[in-house]
């Protein structure tokens, strides 16, 4: 069995290590993740999805804030794993660590290589309207994402896809991937395909200022976003003077003369919304603050009674 060091922190990264936890060519000798995180109103800490499935599983857990120097990264290294194996860990890791690898350094990543580089290209895909996205399996660099290209597979973007599905459906296949391509890598039997830098494109972390929808573009753009950063952060807008969470909406074939964010028709189970270029923009979920998440008529029969056709109700449009 190959001795393995497991990185990751997200539910993306949790069936890729029970996948070499299952298998019988893999010791997984121990999981390096996150440190617990406050959640919540209460700010209670949150163990990560890979900690929680690695205490399941009875593997030591180490959640250094900072691998670098880091006591844990020594422990690691006396490891002397066969492979350091990441998913989504969410921190660099250095050279050191990564030459500790007897066989190899090996990433699971969800996009397409060289599209797509940094903490979120899945929802980057989505916001960008792309057809499909994938899995690469990547030899592990110091600079991010930049090492050559092991195995990719790809995946066709529903159009009710949202970055949650996405991510359930390319955890498995990175699973898959990753274990059709390891027993390659050990004996040599790789072709390694070098990035083109000429195509690279980055895809950052969703910044807060992201998360705030604009009803000026078009429906179908704003629907992109609430699907990009639904389960969370959320996308949100300020509605009748709340800071409301978007949960889900559907862009409408239909047009109207009203201004963005003013009321296009409501019913006792229906709200649309104007958005840029004419279009309409029908809410089905939202999550006003200080409340849980509700249906849009459950919204209409509360605190939506008095909105009326023609009312702006999507304030600072921007």
């Amino acid at each position: 069995m190959k001795k393995v060091v497991f990185m990751g922190t997200p539910s993306f990264a949790v069936p890729v290590l029970k996948g070499l936890v299952e298998s019988d060519d893999y010791d997984v000798q121990a999981v390096v993740t996150q440190p617990d995180r406050p959640f919540g109103r209460k700010r209670v800490l949150k163990p990560s999805p890979v900690k929680e499935a690695a205490q399941e599983l009875s593997i030591p857990v180490l959640q250094p804030e900072k691998i670098s120097g880091s006591d844990e990264m020594a422990k690691i290294i006396d490891i002397s794993p066969d492979f350091i194996i990441t998913a989504a860990f969410g921190q660099f890791l250095p050279e050191k660590l990564l030459n500790a690898a007897k066989i190899a350094a090996v990433n699971v990543h969800g996009s397409l290589l060289p599209k797509y580089r940094g903490g979120a290209p899945v929802q980057y895909s989505l916001i960008n309207g792309d057809k499909q996205t994938g899995i690469s399996i990547m030899y592990m660099v110091k600079k991010m994402d930049a090492g050559d290209v092991l195995s990719q597979q790809a995946l066709e973007i529903q159009p009710d896809d949202d970055t949650q599905s996405l991510f359930d459906k390319l955890s498995i296949i990175g699973r898959d991937l990753l274990l059709e391509t390891l027993p390659k890598v050990a004996t040599g039997d790789v072709n390694p395909i070098p990035q083109d830098e000429d195509k690279v494109v980055f895809s950052p972390n969703i910044t807060r200022e992201q998360e705030e929808l604009d009803f000026t573009k078009p429906a179908f753009l704003v629907d992109r976003k609430i699907r990009a950063l639904r389960p969370s952060p959320n996308a949100f807008a300020m509605m009748l003077g709340k800071r409301t969470k978007f949960w889900s909406a559907k862009p409408l074939d239909e047009t109207t003369d009203l201004k963005p964010g003013q009321v296009v028709e409501k019913t006792k189970k229906a709200l649309k919304i104007a958005c840029g270029d004419g279009t309409v923009l029908q809410l089905l979920e939202i999550q006003p603050s200080g409340k849980p998440k509700q249906l849009i008529n459950a919204f209409l029969n509360g605190a939506g009674q008095s909105i009326q056709q023609g009312d702006m109700v999507i304030e600072d449009v921007k």
